[in-house]
């Protein structure tokens, strides 16, 4: 019994029941507390890496056992866009239950989880005012008017939520659609007799440019300032590349970390279930702006694995990343691996033939999701249409209301722990693939003279090569190093410290040395990334 009543403790200790203790995406600060709990195993160590403009920490959590960066890692982030809360919370589970369901990896693998980037824009998920947050609390001039948040967000109809606006107009260009005449889709064509409608997001035009809400009281997003095709001069991105605290914090800690081989990223970017494509023009570019062929083909591997892995199909995921990203920096920048994915997608939904639902109209991400959540059962998702007095529009019909924010990006909790445990899943898959540096058809010969010759093969034991494509050409990835614990003068042929650029998958390269004495040679090989093998060879 006592047995048992300390299992129970340790598995809370853990957050080993995520689900009994959340009805729904933690707040920054109990994302803070559970992290705090994981940190109170032995192999997980919690640092803040800085603190944002909003006061909010950056956790850093790492998990393994021995010398952690001498091991090859992988680095799972969430929280790169604010509203993607769920990203958040399968950052959280996925470091729990590597701890409690597969602290074996932790013995050859270490793990580096950032579970939250953008925790200013984070919290408007739990604030009383919700919309769709991407920037930080940085005070910044989004739409480069000389003045600073002038044009923000109104919640016209007081409901506690920025939805949208439409106001009926013969200069519109959206109408009603067929099947779901609460929702607006652009007009084709020219149809006679039906209403059409100007749409905006809900607010006032504060600044009279013709805009609405483009300079809203947040700063930068994490997910648009990264080095890689900056978006320069667009609200959002910030006047240069890694101008805020929590970027650079984020990535003078991995420039530290030469152990990471691949980063597992939840984000709105996709190219897991959808894997990219070779680009040869691109690829042949100065400034790279394809994934290389050999990494596409890896890419492609690996996005097979995730399809077996994860039950649920890819539906409308076309986003492979928008210049700025950080999924796009961790590989064209970092030189690893990179793979992301939203983690979840509202599920397509087809209407059966007999069936007038989406049988008329168009189909959309919008009527699509709205017909998911009737055959789900999921209520209140859509906020009715309400009139409302707007000095933009004098005399005019306005209306407010839409999809409530949130909802088509992430799931409800409750469908939370299965999404997680099927993401954490493929991560050990690919923690399991990661490149493995052994020994094979070691032969030792006796030579005159009191020498002997040392021959042995060094094999990448992996699917994946040593080096990504990338990683190769920016030199952004140690080399493997082949070194033995001789003197110098004691080797007569071969060398004490041998470079190789690259082992491919399954590849193997084979090394000698004549040797003059007796004893013992202790044989190493590796690089962080990829771990490191020793042996010793009698003489």
């Amino acid at each position: 019994m006592k047995n048992k009543f300390l299992c129970l403790l340790a598995a809370i200790s853990l957050g080993a029941f995520p689900a009994a203790a959340q009805e729904d995406y933690p707040t920054n600060r109990e994302v803070t507390q559970r992290l705090q709990q994981i940190a109170s195993s032995k192999d997980a160590q919690l640092i803040s890496l800085t603190k944002t403009e909003g006061g909010q920490d950056i956790w850093a959590l790492q998990l393994g056992r021995g010398d952690l960066e001498n091991k090859p890692a992988i680095a799972i982030t969430g929280g790169v866009e604010g509203y993607h809360v769920l990203s958040v919370e399968l950052a959280l589970q996925v470091a729990q239950r590597l701890l409690r369901e597969h602290s074996e990896l932790l013995d050859t693998n270490t793990f580096y989880v950032f579970p939250n980037m953008s925790p200013d824009a984070y919290s408007q998920y739990h604030s009383n005012f919700k919309y769709e947050r991407r920037g930080n609390a940085a005070v910044v001039d989004n739409d480069r008017d000389g003045e600073k948040r002038e044009d923000g967000y109104e919640d016209l109809n007081k409901d506690g939520y920025i939805t949208d606006m439409r106001i009926e107009s013969a200069t519109g260009n959206y109408v009603a659609h067929k099947d779901y005449p609460q929702l607006l889709v652009k007009a084709e064509g020219n149809r006679n007799g039906e209403k059409r409608f100007l749409k905006y997001s809900e607010g006032i035009d504060n600044d009279k440019d013709g805009d609405f809400n483009e300079d809203p009281a947040e700063g930068i997003a994490f997910n648009k300032s990264l080095t890689y095709q900056f978006p320069a001069f667009e609200a959002y991105a910030g006047e240069f590349p890694v101008s805020q605290k929590e970027s650079r914090a984020l990535l003078d800690y991995l420039f530290e970390r030469w152990n990471i081989f691949a980063f597992v990223t939840f984000a709105p970017e996709n190219n897991l279930s959808s894997p990219l494509k070779y680009n040869k023009s691109g690829a042949e570019k100065r400034v790279v702006s394809s994934m290389l062929e050999k990494d596409v083909e890896l890419n492609r591997m690996v996005s097979e694995i995730y399809n077996e892995t994860i039950s649920q199909k890819a539906y409308n995921q076309d986003n492979q990343g928008r210049g700025g990203d950080f999924f796009q920096w961790a590989y064209f920048h970092f030189g690893r691996l990179s793979f992301s994915t939203p983690g979840w997608w509202v599920p397509e939904v087809k209407a059966k033939e007999d069936s007038t639902q989406i049988k008329n109209g168009k189909l959309t991400p919008e009527t699509n999701f709205l017909n998911w959540a009737e055959h789900e059962g999921i209520n209140d998702v859509f906020i009715p249409w309400t009139t409302v007095s707007h000095p933009d529009f004098p005399n005019q019909n306005v209306e407010v209301g839409g999809i409530k924010p949130f909802l088509m990006t992430n799931p409800p909790y409750s469908m939370v722990d299965s999404i997680a445990i099927n993401h954490t899943n493929f991560v050990v898959k690919l923690a399991e693939m990661k490149p493995a540096i052994e020994f094979h058809n070691v032969k030792t010969e006796k030579l005159s003279g009191g020498l002997t010759r040392i021959t042995l093969d060094v094999l990448n034991n992996s699917p994946l090569p040593t080096h990504s494509e990338i990683g190769e050409r920016s030199r952004w990835l140690q080399k493997l190093q082949i070194t033995v614990n001789k003197d110098k003068k004691d080797i007569l042929a071969g060398n004490t410290i041998k470079l190789s650029e690259k082992l491919g998958a399954y590849e193997k390269e084979t090394v000698s040395w004549i040797v003059r004495g007796s004893g013992t040679l202790e044989v190493r090989a590796g690089a962080p990334h990829t771990g490191y093998a020793t042996m010793n060879v009698k003489l």
